[in-house]
């Protein structure tokens, strides 16, 4: 009888191996950005994807302030959120968005967190993503790797 000569890798907080990467966004669309992004941090383009446990990278995105918008999402595209009031339905657009402190960040972040599943592991998976509007960043010391987001699918 002829048998499988492998076996399925199912991957553990133990046997993972988590790297840093580094994404500029300068001249990216921001949904095809946060998808690919959205991808590195849950680990689908590694072999030995599990569904179930945090094995992704974690991903520094640089020069956030210059992700671009097709069309005129920058005023159309509207983002609402709920106070929990009656009548407390907020609306905010990209263009306002960016113009808070820390706006550029703000906006990355809730694009890849509507990309990520929506429970406890996305909630973890959304702490390894880590945005900056400039070029640099306070994350040397784990000596991230530059990364081309152009040739991942």
């Amino acid at each position: 009888m002829d048998t499988l000569s492998y076996k399925t890798i199912s991957a553990n907080k133990a046997t993972v191996t988590k790297e840093w990467v580094i994404v500029d966004a300068t001249d990216q669309t921001l949904g095809r950005l946060g998808a690919k992004v959205a991808k590195l941090l849950r680990g689908k383009y590694k072999p030995n994807f599990t569904p179930h446990v945090d094995c992704g990278d974690n991903v520094i995105i640089i020069n956030a302030d210059k992700v671009k918008l097709t069309g005129n999402k920058w005023n159309d595209r509207v983002y609402l959120s709920y106070t929990g009031y009656p009548g407390g339905q907020r609306e905010m657009t990209p263009a306002r968005l960016i113009t808070k402190p820390n706006g550029e960040e703000r906006l990355l972040k809730k694009v890849v967190k509507g990309m990520l599943p929506k429970n406890i592991l996305g909630a973890k998976l959304l702490n390894n993503l880590y945005v900056y509007a400039g070029s640099e960043h306070k994350h040397e010391a784990q000596s991230p790797k530059m990364i081309d987001i152009n040739s991942y699918k």
